[in-house]
């Protein structure tokens, strides 16, 4: 279909109505989705079990944390049923369709750090994967709401590599 500026465009309908593009656009949804479910319980769990000289730093960071992502859990579930799709809710759900993995045991308050460096960092790269798929199908709301879940997952990273880097630059000086 062509626009009246000669521009090749797509139809999009007025209704939302499931299409195979929706589909896809919903599945990619529902992996972001479950990632972020996962990383919310895994902060939480941080948040409740970190120790050490760190820990009222990290305890409050962690808050911080698993207090947006639970908000963003509602907004991506809220996208996901706006395109016709039912939202994934279960806990076997969200560890089928997360990239994350579970903590193996209860850790020191400098892997915790490094472990959510690590999800962050794969939440970014599931909702920049998502995104390539709403752009294709021309969802710009979808696009809208990805846009923010990489921003916030780069500056949540930003946060523990920070804390890592200095880490790291006390450990190499001999401190």
């Amino acid at each position: 279909m062509s626009s009246a500026i000669g521009i090749e465009t797509k139809a999009i309908p007025l209704t939302t109505m499931v299409s195979e593009d929706t589909q896809k656009v919903g599945e990619a949804l529902s992996n972001v989705l479950a990632d972020t479910f996962t990383l919310y319980l895994k902060t939480h769990n941080f948040h409740w079990n970190v120790v050490g000289p760190m820990f009222h730093t990290l305890h409050l960071m962690f808050e911080e944390q698993y207090n947006e992502l639970w908000l963003a859990g509602d907004v991506i579930a809220e996208r996901i049923r706006a395109l016709g799709r039912t939202a994934p809710g279960s806990y076997g759900e969200f560890s089928r369709l997360t990239y994350l993995q579970e903590p193996k045991a209860v850790t020191s308050a400098i892997e915790m750090v490094a472990e959510l460096l690590r999800d962050h960092e794969m939440c970014a790269r599931t909702a920049r994967w998502a995104l390539s798929v709403a752009r294709t199908a021309v969802d710009a709301p979808t696009e809208d709401l990805l846009t923010q879940r990489v921003m916030a997952h780069e500056k949540a990273a930003w946060m523990p590599r920070s804390m890592l880097e200095e880490e790291r630059t006390l450990e190499s000086s001999g401190a």
